[in-house]
């Protein structure tokens, strides 16, 4: 077990080199269907999406306000992380949560946002988790575990699922993980909505956040706009609204403020898997005390790493310095 930090682009080593190669496969991602049974007994579809290849089989779990397409298969120059999974011989998959993106909307977006209890909080996004993971095995035709990497608020419930199912969950990558504050903080707890709404002017200033102010932005402004489109299309009631916004799960936000108040909503000491801990240097989410009370509550983790990657925050792996991330995960998933 160690913890060290990656400040530079220099030490790739040989999992990247291979990862540069010509990603050969620019057709749409295979789309899978995976019903899903929430609380109350509603029944939901999730939208899945694999890019095959014959070695292990990794699943990427998003985070709070975005879906799949607009993170792990999102195409920079070309190439997405799904592809350089594919690429490396990683059976690529990734899903969108009920609520978000091609899965199914719940019955509690129809109404008002005061109307309901936060929809898709932790243990139900677990419990979705579970189900894709079991239909990635069932379409494999084996009982191999498959690797799980899980950005932001989707590494609570990633988390959750490596402990309810270890037999399901083989390496668990947690990229800017949402950490429980350091004490509690006596806030009172506001009520939280079913849902709410993201706009474009939510989403472009978080490239920046956390980002020393005399540097430019990671990326192009036509870079920037070009997914702020694509993410407001990822909803097709988006233009019905002024301005236009995408409706997201409020449960995710309610996941947040509770760990932001201090309260620990998953006991990591109960995680067994192999553990990464990646990060970008800016990013807000995962301090390096953040990261260090993570590294020290996995207790009984078989291995664990701390990685800080140079060059980027929160949006890490849609910024130039998304190699790194990429390579320093292939190398963790490829020791299994």
């Amino acid at each position: 077990m160690y913890r060290r930090d990656f400040l530079g682009a220099a030490a790739l080593g040989a999992a990247w080199l291979s990862a540069t190669a010509t990603v050969a496969a620019r057709e749409a991602p295979e789309t899978h269907e995976v019903p899903w049974t929430g609380d109350g007994g509603e029944r939901l579809r999730l939208a899945a999406i694999r890019r095959r290849a014959d070695g292990p089989a990794a699943l990427y779990v998003h985070g709070a306000t975005f879906p799949a397409a607009l993170s792990v298969d999102w195409r920079m120059h070309g190439q997405s992380w799904l592809d350089q999974w594919q690429a490396n011989g990683v059976d690529a998959w990734a899903f969108d949560f009920a609520g978000y993106g091609r899965s199914q909307r719940p019955a509690a977006f129809a109404g008002a946002a005061d109307a309901a209890a936060p929809f898709g909080r932790l243990d139900a996004a677990a419990a979705q988790i579970v189900a894709v993971v079991e239909r990635i095995r069932a379409e494999r035709g084996d009982a191999a575990p498959v690797h799980l990497i899980a950005h932001s608020w989707g590494t609570l419930p990633a988390q959750r699922a490596a402990i309810l199912r270890p037999e399901l969950i083989a390496r668990l990558v947690l990229f800017g993980p949402v950490v429980p504050a350091a004490t509690a903080s006596g806030a009172e707890r506001s009520p939280a909505p079913a849902w709410h709404l993201m706009s474009a002017a939510d989403q472009r200033p978080r490239q920046r956040t956390g980002m020393p102010a005399r540097l430019p932005t990671p990326v192009s402004e036509a870079e920037l706009e070009r997914w702020v489109a694509a993410y407001l299309d990822s909803d097709p009631d988006s233009a019905q609204r002024t301005p236009r916004a995408v409706k997201v799960p409020g449960g995710p936000i309610a996941d947040i403020a509770a760990c932001d108040r201090g309260e620990a909503l998953v006991d990591s000491g109960r995680i067994r898997q192999p553990t990464l801990i990646v990060r970008g240097e800016w990013d807000h989410v995962t301090g390096d005390a953040d990261a260090a009370r993570l590294f020290a509550a996995l207790t009984h983790a078989a291995d664990k790493r701390d990685v800080k990657i140079a060059g980027g925050n929160h949006w890490l792996h849609l910024q130039p310095q998304r190699r790194a991330l990429w390579a320093e995960t292939l190398s963790f998933l490829r020791e299994g």
